[in-house]
């Protein structure tokens, strides 16, 4: 799945605009390195996202295309 459309289904991002805009500044890492929003996410690989002087930063436990709002909470965990 693709990192953009996994931040906005997992509900780290609202907006899958928004996902792309913050890949595009560089603010969103994946392993440690830069991640375009085309980059392909698979289970346990470790997101970091920059929002201004905070960071939040989850490892992937599950990817779906699509996930009700209660369940997309288990689709990560914060480190």
């Amino acid at each position: 799945m693709r990192l953009d459309k996994f931040l906005k289904v997992s509900r780290l991002i609202k907006r899958r605009t928004v996902a792309n805009e913050a890949c595009d500044a560089g603010r969103v890492l994946v392993n440690g390195k830069p991640a375009k929003a085309s980059l392909g996410v698979k289970v346990g690989d470790v997101i970091e996202i920059q929002f201004g002087a905070k960071a939040v930063k989850a490892e992937v436990l599950g990817v779906q295309e699509t996930v009700k709002k209660d369940a997309a909470g288990e689709l990560y965990r914060y480190l």
